[in-house]
């Protein structure tokens, strides 16, 4: 009876163990995909969200919350970013993490942000929202349209 409860608790043990091993083996995926997973663009492109400091850090004492949109070649987009809570930065990333277009202030003069972009080529692309600096955080308007030329 006592060589039966050992192998009991032996077996209870190696299945624990290679339990724990395949999901130590699996954690660093989930790990990346919670790490960084940019926010699908609504189909209207427009979104209304706040920045805070649970999202990405810069770098620079400030946050960037991400996009993710499906543009094709020929796209013309306008990406408009407001907020009256800080002094916002919009960028617009290539798949591959390279800086397609970047505006810092819009034409108006206020700190709001406003860029123009022609897409060369087809894919998945970043429309990042981040905050200029240490300005920190807050309510910030999103709009991204796709420019058409009149027929």
């Amino acid at each position: 009876m006592a060589n039966f409860s050992v192998n009991r608790w032996y077996f209870a043990f190696l299945f624990s163990a290679v339990g724990l091993l395949v999901g130590l083996k699996e954690l660093p995926l989930r790990a990346q995909e919670k790490l960084y997973n940019p926010i699908p663009m609504p189909s209207n492109s427009e979104i209304a969200d706040t920045l805070t400091d649970k999202d990405i850090p810069t770098g620079e004492g400030g946050f960037a919350r991400d996009y993710a949109v499906q543009l094709e070649e020929g796209d013309q987009v306008a990406i408009d970013l407001s907020s009256d809570d800080f002094d916002s930065i919009i960028m617009l990333l290539a798949a591959d993490g390279s800086t397609v277009a970047e505006n810092d202030d819009g034409p108006d003069g206020s700190t709001n942000s406003l860029l123009f972009a022609r897409i060369t080529e087809p894919g998945n692309y970043i429309v990042r929202v981040r905050a200029f600096g240490e300005t920190g955080s807050g309510n910030f308007k999103l709009k991204l349209t796709r420019l058409r030329p009149v027929k």
